[in-house]
C-alpha cells in the first residue's frame, strides 16, 4: 500500500552513509525522496529500491553539489518527477582528507569549501525560492548536516573540514531567523563519531573503533541513529523548532 505523502524531500549526498539512512527513513515516513548522488549511480539505486519496496516514492538524481548548474537541475528535476518541494536535507559533504592546517593545499581547501559551504547555501536558496510564503510557497523544512567537529575543532585531523561545519552552524541560525515568518524551519544535526564508510574513504577504516573509548557512551553511533534526529526535525512533531543545532554524539 502506498504511504501517505508529506511532500518531496531532496537529500543531497543521499546514496551512502548518513544520507542514505535519512533517505530510507524519510521514505518510510511518507516523504517522496529525491536521492541525490554525485558520481556512482549504483548505491543511489539501491536506496531508491529500498524506499520503493517499503511502499514509498523515490528517484535517483545525479548532481555535483559544488556546481550551481547541477544544483538548479536537481531541484527542477525533483519537482518535475516527484512534485512540489516540502523539505531539504543538506547532507552532501567531503572532508578534504586528514591533514594538519600546515599541510592543506589550496585546491583541496577550495573544493571542501565549495561542497560543504557554498553547496548547502545554494541548495537552501533554491529551497527557499520554492517553499517560502514570500515566493508563493506553502512552507517546509531544511535540515543541514553539521558535525561536532564544529565545536571540537578537529585539531590534528581536519581543522579545515571543522571550519566548514562551523560555517554551516552559523548559516543555520541566520537562515532560520530570516525565513521563520515564511513558514520555513531551518535546523541542523551535528553528528559525532559515526560508523560509516567516510573513515575508510579517508584511509582510516579503524577510526570508529579506535576512538570509541573517548566517547562517554563508549561506542560510535550509527547512521540510522542520526537519521532519526534528521527526520524528526523535518516532521510536524518539530513544528516549534527552528535555528537549533541538534548534537547526536554519544555525549562527546
Amino acid at each position: 500500500m502506498p504511504l501517505p505523502s508529506l511532500g518531496t524531500l531532496i537529500v543531497t549526498g543521499g546514496s551512502r552513509g548518513i544520507g542514505a539512512a535519512v533517505a530510507v527513513l524519510a521514505g518510510r515516513r511518507g516523504w517522496r525522496v529525491a536521492v541525490n548522488y554525485a558520481h556512482d549511480l549504483t548505491p543511489a539505486l539501491t536506496v531508491v529500491d529500498t524506499i520503493r519496496e517499503a511502499g514509498g516514492m523515490a528517484e535517483a538524481i545525479q548532481g555535483d553539489m559544488a556546481r550551481e548548474a547541477d544544483i538548479q537541475n536537481l531541484f527542477r528535476t525533483a519537482e518535475a518527477i516527484l512534485g512540489p518541494l516540502g523539505g531539504l536535507v543538506n547532507n552532501a559533504g567531503i572532508t578534504g582528507g586528514f591533514a594538519r592546517v600546515d599541510a592543506v593545499g589550496a585546491d583541496a581547501l577550495a573544493q571542501v569549501l565549495a561542497v560543504n559551504v557554498a553547496g548547502p547555501i545554494l541548495c537552501a536558496r533554491e529551497a527557499v525560492r520554492r517553499m517560502s510564503t514570500r515566493h508563493g510557497g506553502k512552507g517546509g523544512a531544511i535540515v543541514n548536516i553539521s558535525s561536532l567537529a564544529a565545536r571540537t575543532g578537529g585539531a590534528g585531523e581536519w581543522v579545515h573540514y571543522a571550519a566548514t561545519k562551523g560555517a554551516i552552524d552559523t548559516f543555520t541560525i541566520g537562515l532560520a531567523r530570516e525565513v521563520a515568518a515564511e513558514k520555513i524551519r531551518v535546523n541542523a544535526v551535528a553528528p559525532g563519531l559515526i560508523d560509516t564508510d567516510l573513515h575508510a574513504a579517508n584511509g582510516a577504516p579503524d577510526r570508529p573503533k579506535r576512538m570509541a573509548s573517548s566517547i562517554p557512551m563508549k561506542r560510535a553511533g550509527t547512521a540510522s541513529e542520526v537519521a532519526e534526529g534528521v527526520v524528526w526535525l523535518l516532521s510536524p512533531a518539530a513544528s516549534y523548532t527552528t535555528g537549533t543545532i541538534l548534537e547526536i554524539g554519544g555525549g562527546r
